[in-house]
């Protein structure tokens, strides 16, 4: 896979972080972010298909009581 096609791959991971959190009923990131202790820039870099750790993949996932697997499945192709 070359390297644009892991930012493709990136940016639609970023995307779907964005759809659950709306699906949450949140319309702000920052709001989102803020009530779960989660600094808004770093949030808004996951939403905006920057890079980051597994670790906080996994905590978004504990915040949204889904698993990986479902996160993986919920990702548009």
């Amino acid at each position: 896979m070359s390297s644009d096609e892991y930012d493709i791959e990136i940016e639609k991971v970023g995307k779907h972080i964005k759809k659950l959190r709306v699906d949450a009923g949140y319309t702000s990131y920052a709001t989102f972010a803020n009530d779960n202790d989660i600094e808004p820039k770093q949030y808004w870099r996951l939403e905006s298909g920057y890079d980051f750790r597994l670790s906080t993949l996994l905590r978004l996932l504990d915040i949204h009581n889904i698993t990986l697997k479902e996160f993986v499945d919920g990702i548009e192709e």
